[in-house]
């Protein structure tokens, strides 16, 4: 005869500080959130940050963005902004020009192509949306969304849109 047996009491992690704790589950809730969305996105043939760039873009059409300024108002930083384009520039969501009074800055606008992809994604990014923080309440995700905004103000660029 087998007797079940309770599992192993979990052990609770260590932190340093509060600080490292919090970082630390803030770190940790972005991981298990961003699996999500690359899920969705994966199935396209983009990233989130792709995804956003398309989305900026599509704000500013017909007008054209440079390629910095686009790189300025991302979510998240983008070292190599130059790949990000080439990757949407391959799969005809974007094209680049050049103007001809200054060749060194390179022009970005959404195609057809990149306008139809997003429509596509509406309904599913919403769904994503609501699979990553559907469970929390309203008054729970403005509570959050003002914490984090305060976390990150000493650590945000003045100029940036993030900025608040």
């Amino acid at each position: 005869m087998s007797v079940s047996q309770d599992p192993a009491p979990r052990k609770r992690l260590a932190y340093d500080s509060p600080e490292q704790e919090a970082y630390l589950q803030l770190w940790r809730t972005y991981d298990r959130l961003k699996m999500v969305e690359e899920r969705l996105f994966g199935q396209h043939g983009l990233t989130a940050q792709q995804y956003n760039a398309l989305r900026l873009l599509a704000a500013r059409h017909p007008q054209p963005l440079a390629t910095l300024e686009l790189a300025g108002k991302l979510v998240s930083r983008a070292p190599d902004i130059t790949r990000l384009v080439n990757h949407l520039e391959e799969k005809g969501w974007v094209v680049r020009t050049r103007p001809q009074t200054n060749r060194r800055r390179v022009l970005l606008e959404i195609t057809p192509s990149g306008q139809t992809l997003l429509k596509d994604l509406e309904g599913p990014v919403r769904a994503c949306a609501t699979a990553q923080l559907g469970h929390l309440g309203p008054k729970d995700l403005s509570d959050l969304a003002d914490l984090l905004k305060r976390a990150r103000t000493p650590h945000e660029d003045p100029k940036s849109p993030w900025h608040t």
